[in-house]
C-alpha cells in the first residue's frame, strides 16, 4: 500500500532523513521506533507533504512525493500529528464533522460519528462542549477520531500515548487494533515499546535519519544489541 524508497528531508541545512526505506501492506500495523530526534515524525511529515520529500513515496503504486498535504489526504492517507491540532473554539461534534472529506456524508465510509462515541464514551459525553475544555487525553482521542472520519485507507499516528494515563493508553491501543480490523493500514510512531510490540505486525527502528532495523516484534525482542544501541536511554 505504501512504499518509501531513499527518502531524504531537510530543515534548512540540516539533513534529517538520510535515505529512509520502508513499506506497509494492506491492513498492517507497522511501528516506527527510535529515540527522539532521529527523524520518525519527519518521516510522517515528508510522506504527508508537510516537509519537502526527496526520494520516492508511492501510495497504491502512485507516486505522491511532492504533492500537497490536502492532495495526499484526498488520496486516502490520514495523519494524526503529535501536537493534537484540534480546533479549540469548536465543539467535539464540530471537530469530527471537519474530518469529513468534501462531499462525504457521515457514515458513508468505514466510520460514522456514532462509532467514535461508541469507542470513546468521553467524546459522547462532551459532544457539544468546546474542545478547549477537554483533557489532553480527550483531545488526543478527538484528533484520532477526526482523522478516521475522513475514512483513510492508511493512517499515520504520531505518539498517540504521550502523556496519557495507563487507562487511556489501553484505550488507544484498543482503537488501533479496531482500525486494523476494519482494513485500515497504520504507521505508528510510538515511544512505549510495550504498546508497539504488542500490537504491531512489523517494526522499523530508526537512528540518525535512517532505518537501522526491520523485523517482527519477536525478532526485535531477541535483538538486545539493537534495543541497547538505538532504543534504550
Amino acid at each position: 500500500m505504501l512504499e518509501v524508497n531513499d527518502l531524504h528531508a531537510y530543515y534548512g541545512k540540516s539533513h534529517i532523513l538520510q535515505g529512509v526505506n520502508l513499506n506497509i501492506q494492506e491492513g498492517e500495523i507497522v511501528a516506527l521506533l527510535g529515540r527522539n530526534g532521529v527523524g520518525r515524525s519527519t518521516t510522517c511529515k515528508a510522506i504527508m507533504g508537510e516537509v519537502v520529500p526527496h526520494g520516492s513515496v508511492k501510495f497504491r503504486g502512485q507516486e505522491i512525493a511532492g504533492k500537497k498535504a490536502f492532495e495526499v489526504a484526498n488520496l486516502g492517507i490520514g495523519y494524526v500529528p503529535e501536537n493534537r491540532d484540534i480546533f479549540p473554539g469548536l465543539t467535539t461534534r464540530q471537530n469530527l464533522i471537519l474530518g469529513l472529506k468534501p462531499g462525504q456524508k457521515d457514515g458513508a465510509g468505514r466510520w460514522a460519528m456514532q462509532d467514535m462515541f461508541d469507542m470513546f464514551s468521553n467524546l459522547s459525553e462532551r459532544a457539544d462542549v468546546e474542545a478547549s475544555v477537554m483533557s489532553g487525553g480527550e483531545q488526543q482521542m478527538l484528533t484520532m477520531c477526526r482523522t478516521l472520519m475522513g475514512d483513510p485507507d492508511l493512517v499515520m499516528i504520531d505518539e498517540p500515548t504521550e502523556g496519557l494515563s495507563p487507562q487511556m493508553v489501553q484505550k488507544v491501543a484498543t482503537v488501533l487494533q479496531e482500525i486494523a480490523k476494519r482494513g485500515v493500514s497504520t504507521l505508528l510512531v510510538e515511544q512505549k515499546l510495550s504498546i508497539a510490540l504488542d500490537i504491531a505486525d512489523r517494526v522499523y527502528v530508526m537512528g540518525h535519519g535512517q532505518v537501522v532495523f526491520e523485523g517482527t516484534p519477536l525478532e526485535l525482542k531477541s535483538r538486545e544489541d539493537v534495543r541497547k544501541e538505538w532504543l534504550e536511554v
